[in-house]
């Protein structure tokens, strides 16, 4: 049935809402049992199954007077899709919880559906169940499923003499929310980074299947995720500025704000590049910048020396 444009969830209810819902998320072919029963049932032919949760909450994570639900809905399947993508893995199955006030439109959940859709549809997956309920502000719970045909590549496994290397763009999506934080919407370049992040969904792998020893998705900021693989590793991972083209929409909007640009790229997330370390630049696949090193030592260093700035996001 078609809502009318004014209709609250309030108004729909759960069960016409789920309805709708259902209607937007095709089923690929390794679902067996989708969104309706308990629970979703799954067919999982070899490999290793990768599972990981993510939390998106307005004011915290997103505002609905900076993004449209369409946008929203991209960011959460994004963020999820980049974390199986950081194991070398496939995603193919995701369930989403929306909890969110009565009286929100329930067109901007039919919004958020069709976004949230659009992004699982770029590398195959399905959405395959979920759950709704009443809050005081929208929050936005994602699961996804997927799977490793090859050992998952952990964080864990870089070693002294190898080279970290990044793929996709990094720093546009905190150039953009900075120009938003300050009332602005223009470069619309990079506020469109910010709204609908655009991960490497195919450099998971490819990077795996050229011998990655470590990896990871960069949703906090580049410095502190480097952070997190070495500490996994036991290693010191130095980037050297110079690897980095400062992008001219980058480096206006860093005129305008009197920011260094350099930060937006060190220190920026939310863009999900990949940053993986290999045994050797000859080993790194094409397309990968080369960015810096695995050295001896604890931490992450920026040309030798620690990095003062911003330390990235803080959940807490």
């Amino acid at each position: 049935m078609a809502l009318p444009p004014d209709a609250t969830l309030a108004d729909v209810g759960e069960f016409g809402l789920v309805h709708e819902l259902v209607a937007l998320f095709e089923q690929g072919e390794q679902v067996l049992v989708g969104p309706g029963d308990d629970a979703a049932v799954l067919r999982i032919r070899h490999g290793h199954v990768v599972v990981s949760t993510d939390l998106m909450v307005e004011g915290r994570h997103f505002r609905r007077d900076w993004s449209g639900a369409e946008d929203v809905g991209r960011r959460a399947a994004a963020q999820n899709l980049s974390d199986i993508n950081a194991m070398g893995g496939r995603a193919h199955s995701l369930t989403v919880g929306l909890a969110a006030p009565a009286d929100l439109p329930a067109a901007w959940a039919l919004d958020f559906a069709r976004g949230f859709a659009d992004e699982c549809a770029a590398v195959g997956a399905s959405v395959v169940g979920g759950d709704l309920t009443r809050a005081d502000e929208v929050v936005i719970a994602v699961t996804v499923i997927g799977s490793c045909t090859s050992a998952p590549v952990l964080r864990s496994g870089a070693r002294p003499g190898e080279v970290l290397a990044l793929k996709g763009r990094q720093g546009w999506a905190a150039a953009g929310l900075a120009v938003l934080a300050r009332g602005f919407r223009s470069p619309r370049v990079l506020v469109e980074a910010y709204r609908r992040p655009e991960p490497p969904y195919a450099a998971g792998a490819e990077a795996a299947e050229a011998g990655a020893t470590a990896m990871i998705d960069v949703s906090d900021g580049l410095v502190a995720d480097a952070g997190h693989l070495a500490e996994a590793s036991g290693v010191r991972l130095d980037l050297r500025r110079s690897a980095f083209e400062i992008a001219e929409p980058l480096r206006a909007v860093g005129s305008a704000l009197g920011a260094d640009p350099m930060e937006f790229i060190l220190a920026g997330g939310d863009d999900h590049p990949l940053l993986a370390t290999f045994p050797s630049a000859d080993a790194v696949p094409g397309g990968w910048l080369l960015v810096g090193e695995v050295l001896e030592g604890e931490g992450v260093t920026v040309d030798g020396a620690a990095h003062v700035g911003d330390a990235g996001w803080v959940h807490f």
